[in-house]
């Protein structure tokens, strides 16, 4: 297998400005046309990368936070953010500026999947990203992340169906057919559709569901609906030159305010076109709003299906909409908002912000250093009115065995005198655990319970950390309790790097909160060694435990 690829990486920078036959009748640039350039964008910068033709696998749910107006400039920032041997991650953004008021507004960021397509039956394995900036690394850490969410997520959304199939929940009287919003329409892919190899552009593809899922949604609300998310567009094979596809589009389910159309799409070369022998390519849901003239939301009507496959339909509308909103919730948390709860919709999204939140905490700048004691150094981090703390210590263990170690909270108490109790709640998977954690009384003071989430992650290659992330979650079956008071970790867990086959680095960090601020108080003002004892203990608890391997 061949090795291809720019060592920088790719990266690119597409501006367009707004004209009127990119846009719709209200005057805004169309979804279908956003598409286009964001594939176009996300699909050089992939190709710039690894030195041959790509197509696009698939893009994650996306998200349109700003509309475009005709004369507006249109900006796309494309990055590989990660090579996958043969498939990348690029991270997509975009950007709207107004050249009268110089205002620039993020309309959408987003992260497509694109695969290496050489010329012939060749593979070639891609090489890895050149990582010069920050960003750049912690693009590269949670792309793995990401890439877990999409190779997990048709397993979350099953077990999300079979809990919605218990639910008959839509209502007959006054309900609409959902007969009556089915849209079917044909296209023929000529040479401008493809490109230099007759592979049809995913965007064109996109851009084409749009068009047909937008009449579809429109037959519902007799208004001009106005698409605002996208629930992933995964590309089953490929298309060419030449095939005929086939859009077939209708309304699975209506939400209050919002609808999602779901799209299929076949292909056809003239052989397939005969004998009425399809090939899927592709399906995507797409989700509209409606406004009146005010610019006010209008609800849409419930809807009956009338089938086995509109009633599956129906009901997967509503696992994809728990997911999302799971997702949305995750991405807009605040540092200051109470611990979220852990559902089958968000359970992969928790997971993700967990080792989000502790990569970006250790990746901020401006960390200063604080005390040293032989192996242990400790560092603050002050950022508007959040404190942070990292201690960084030096262990005669492999990286390996620490990890191990670090990763099973039930050892905790062996060293760390601020754990009294550490139970097992659920052990959701080899990676994700859920503790009950209490923690003894300080003078005048309940102890302190915790529900937390502990997620690990082995390095993918030798410079890449081990990680252990914490933070607080919300079970049902754990609610507080009298005797004791409910704490919160919102940011918390280890990187550990190995330095030898024998010795290791171990950073902890913890982004403070109550619970953790008086020792950190104390330790601050010479009162109290308390942080440093602790990272004593640990050393000598993961260097004694390590001998016996």
């Amino acid at each position: 297998m061949e090795r291809r690829g720019a060592a920088a990486g790719g990266d690119v920078c597409m501006c367009q400005t707004v004209l009127p036959a990119h846009a719709d009748h209200r005057g805004d640039l169309s979804a279908g046309q956003l598409l286009k350039w964001m594939d176009a964008a996300a699909c050089l910068a992939a190709e710039k990368h690894a030195g041959v033709s790509c197509v696009t696998a698939s893009m994650d749910d996306i998200q349109f936070e700003e509309a475009a107006r005709v004369g507006q400039i249109i900006t796309i920032k494309a990055k590989v953010n990660r090579a996958f041997k043969t498939s990348m991650e690029v991270g997509i953004k975009v950007t709207v500026q107004d050249v009268v008021t110089d205002v620039e507004k993020t309309v959408s960021v987003a992260y497509a999947t694109y695969v290496a397509k050489p010329v012939g039956a060749g593979k070639i394995e891609l090489e890895p990203v050149k990582l010069l900036s920050t960003d750049d690394h912690l693009e590269h850490t949670l792309a793995i992340e990401r890439r877990r969410i999409r190779l997990g997520y048709e397993q979350v959304f099953q077990n999300l169906m079979q809990e919605s199939n218990k639910e008959d929940t839509f209502e007959e009287e006054d309900a609409v057919s959902t007969d009556l919003t089915h849209v079917q329409s044909i296209e023929l892919v000529q040479p401008p559709h493809a490109n230099h190899h007759g592979n049809t552009f995913g965007g064109q593809i996109m851009a084409w569901m749009e068009t047909v899922a937008s009449i579809s949604a429109s037959r519902l609300c007799h208004s001009y609906p106005v698409l605002k998310s996208v629930n992933m567009f995964k590309f089953w094979g490929p298309s060419v030159v030449g095939d005929r596809l086939v859009f077939n589009a209708i309304v699975n389910n209506t939400f209050q305010n919002s609808v999602e159309v779901g799209v299929r799409v076949e292909a056809y070369n003239c052989e397939e076109w005969i004998k009425d022998q399809a090939r899927h390519i592709n399906s995507a849901f797409l989700i509209f709003n409606s406004l009146n003239d005010k610019g006010e939301l209008l609800t849409f009507p419930r809807i009956k299906p009338t089938t086995k496959d509109g009633m599956r339909r129906y009901h997967g509308a509503i696992a994809r909409r728990r997911i999302r909103l799971a997702r949305k919730c995750m991405l807009s948390a605040k540092e200051d908002k109470l611990s979220d709860p852990w559902e089958r919709s968000n359970q992969a999204y928790l997971s993700y912000s967990n080792i989000a939140a502790l990569t970006h905490l250790a990746a901020k700048p401006g960390w200063e250093i604080t005390s040293t004691l032989d192996n242990i150094k400790i560092w603050t981090h002050e950022e508007g009115d959040v404190l942070s703390l990292k201690v960084e210590m030096q262990v005669k263990t492999p990286s390996h065995l620490a990890f191990s170690l670090l990763s099973d909270f039930t050892f905790r108490q062996q060293w760390d005198k601020h754990f009294l109790t550490c139970e097992v709640l659920q052990a959701v998977n080899e990676d994700e655990k859920i503790y009950h954690v209490t923690s003894p009384p300080m003078p005048g003071h309940k102890p302190k319970d915790f529900v937390v989430l502990v997620s690990q992650r082995q390095p993918c290659k030798p410079s890449e950390p081990y990680i252990v992330a914490v933070k607080s979650v919300t079970l049902m079956s754990m609610p507080p309790y009298s005797e004791y008071c409910r704490s919160e970790i919102l940011c918390a867990g280890f990187q550990i790097y190995s330095d030898s086959n024998s010795s290791c680095t171990v950073h902890y960090f913890n982004q403070v909160t109550s619970g953790v601020m008086p020792y950190l108080a104390a330790n601050l003002t010479g009162s109290s060694k308390s942080i440093e004892d602790t990272a004593l203990e640990c050393i000598k608890f993961l260097e004694l435990k390590g001998s016996k391997y």
